[in-house]
Order: structure tokens, then sequence, then C-alpha cells
């Protein structure tokens, strides 16, 4: 395979199935964690921990930030551990199913869309640094 057929441009309505699926799977996960705490009668500081992780990155992907994506990305495998866990204690929880599945898509939606984006950037001679680079 050559050079040119390595880095060839994925077409901008992949990149966009990949943000739009990122999006919707961020949201449903948090809606997950949400209803998880609100089922439990969670106390505050559990819904700080369930929520706050996810909503730290809201401001970075609606600025397209492409490293809030990757941080997210790391996020999203404490995510799947605690789920994981909690889907072999209890396994006819639907919840549970869903935000795992939620998370598993999160996790590989915003992968995609980064690696993506960032070749269409790079093709574009534009860089993503941040301020303090």
């Amino acid at each position: 395979m050559s050079k040119a057929q390595q880095t060839a441009p994925v077409s901008a309505a992949w990149r966009a199935g990949a943000a739009r699926l990122t999006w919707l799977c961020w949201a449903a996960l948090l809606l997950q964690q949400a209803v998880d705490a609100g089922v439990h009668q969670a106390p505050w500081f559990i819904w700080l921990l369930k929520l706050l992780p996810l909503l730290l990155f809201l401001p970075g992907m609606l600025n397209d930030n492409l490293r809030s994506f990757i941080w997210l990305c790391f996020v999203c495998l404490g995510y799947f551990l605690i789920l994981v866990q909690r889907v072999f204690a209890q396994p006819d929880s639907l919840l549970v199913i869903g935000g795992l599945i939620a998370v598993v898509v999160l996790f590989i939606a915003a992968m995609l869309y980064v690696r993506w984006r960032a070749r269409e950037l790079r093709l574009q001679g534009v860089s993503q640094r941040s301020p303090g680079e």
C-alpha cells in the first residue's frame, strides 16, 4: 500500500457520522449514569463522581478539541471497568448493559473521529495545538 493510499482522507460523511455517534453515545452514557444514580438514590457526591468526569470534556468537545476526545477515551476505560464488573454482578440489568454498550461504542466512535479529523487537519496544514505549546 502506498503512502498516498494510507493517508487518503476518509469521506466527510464517515467523519461526521463518527462525530454524531460520539455525541449520541456520550449523551447516552451520561443519561445512564444519571438514571443509575437516581435509581439507587445516591448521595450528591456519588452523582458528582459519576457525572463530573464526563462533563469535564464538554467544553473541549464543543470546540472540536481533539485532545478532549482523546482524554474522554481514557476516561471511558474507567467507566468500562466499572460497568463490566456490574454486568457480572447484575446480568439482567438492562440499564447496566445499555451503559456498557454506550461506553464501548463511545470509545470506538471517538477514536475513529480523532483519527479521521486529525488526518483531515494534517492534510489541510492546520495544526491542533493548545495555547501553551
